[in-house]
């Protein structure tokens, strides 16, 4: 599914480089790589704040605790999406409200948030799905109307633009109170181990998540709030420091490669390719509003589990993000939950497959992925 190998010899000098100057000076926590990428990354985006952390996991739960946020507090995400976004509500004892995604972005549906809302309603969690924005118009103007935060979920999709209903583009990330990111080394922008950090515009809680990530204390030994232990090290920086000059290459490649498999499956029967927002398929020259952290089809016709097995015997790797709703999911089934509420998210997870998508890829390689896929189809 990605080439990490192939990625890390057009920078090992580099990363090479940086690893021997870490290892030489012992300044493996908070050292200058990581102050430098904090910055670098705060340029890239245009936000004032990077807070470094040690997963995208801790980010989100690190950007909650921030927001000193109340057990029994309830929390809207998405049902279609990884457990992690979830899992960090049910951890600070919030209460997870569950709602449907839209059938084509696969994205939360603002109109099943404002379905959702109640008295004990706090924030609500857009995740930006496998490389593009959720509508964050819309979105934030549920927040206004009902006094919300808007925790982005940006796992997936750093490096996209997200384009205003004014024209104004803005970074994912960057767009509501606060936001959480993964450096997991699969991702857009990956280390080679776990890594991640929190994105705000507002000085007072970035204060405060600074805190939050180093056990509470902004003076050793003095502990001000409740903490954690969370701490991006010196050697992953020095990797992300690495790649994120690169970051928009990387994005455009994959674009490249989403080009080349939406002309493959063109017209093919029982295939649907992605859709973005903006409605140009997220491939023409200018456009940078998806940047495929996955390549996920649909297939309609029953028989994407056929496929998966197909594609295995041919030696090609897929996913299938995601097979189960998390309203299923043993660890959160809550009696709140009615199935057919949602319809979009119990018939994606019948459907979607994600085909290998990294900036390696070459055109022999997407041709014979291709090639398989439709022979198996039609």
């Amino acid at each position: 599914m990605v080439d990490l190998n192939g990625q890390y010899e057009a920078i090992k000098d580099q990363v090479n480089s940086s690893f021997s100057t870490i290892l030489q000076t012992s300044a493996f926590i908070n050292g200058p790589e990581v102050h430098s990428f904090q910055k670098e990354l705060e340029n890239y985006l245009d936000v004032k704040h990077v807070i470094p952390c040690a997963n995208g996991t801790d980010a989100l739960q690190i950007a909650m605790m921030g927001l000193d946020l109340k057990p029994g507090d309830e929390i809207i995400t998405a049902d279609f999406t990884f457990a992690a976004t979830v899992e960090v509500i049910a951890l600070l004892q919030l209460t997870p409200v569950l709602v449907d995604v839209h059938p084509d972005t696969f994205n939360i549906d603002p109109k099943a948030i404002e379905r959702a809302i109640t008295a004990k309603t706090k924030a609500i969690v857009p995740v930006h799905l496998f490389g593009q924005c959720a509508n964050m118009d819309a979105i934030l103007a549920l927040a206004e109307k009902y006094n919300l935060y808007v925790i982005e979920d940006n796992a997936q999709a750093i490096g996209a633009n997200y384009t205003h209903a004014t024209g104004k583009k803005q970074k994912a990330g960057v767009i509501g109170h606060v936001a959480a990111t993964s450096f997991f080394p699969s991702k857009n922008l990956g280390a080679y181990g776990d890594g991640g950090a929190i994105f705000t515009n507002d000085d007072s809680l970035a204060h405060t998540l600074r805190g939050i990530v180093n056990h509470g204390m902004y003076e050793r030994y003095h502990h001000d709030v409740v903490g954690v232990n969370s701490r991006l090290d010196s050697l992953q920086a020095a990797v992300l420091r690495a790649k994120l000059p690169l970051l928009n290459e990387y994005n455009a490649k994959r674009r490249d490669t989403a080009r080349k498999y939406n002309l493959a499956f063109k017209n093919i029967a029982h295939i649907e390719t992605p859709i973005t927002v903006n409605g140009c398929e997220g491939i023409c020259d200018t456009c940078d509003c998806h940047v495929f952290h996955q390549y996920t089809l649909k297939i309609t016709n029953g028989k994407r589990d056929a496929l998966v097995k197909h594609l295995g015997e041919h030696g090609i790797p897929c996913g299938v993000y995601y097979p189960i709703p998390l309203h299923k999911q043993k660890a959160y089934v809550d009696d709140r939950y009615n199935d057919a509420d949602f319809p979009v998210t119990n018939e994606l997870v019948q459907q979607v497959i994600s085909l290998p998508m990294h900036t390696e890829l070459d055109d022999e390689q997407i041709s014979f992925i291709t090639d398989t896929v439709i022979t198996f189809i039609q």
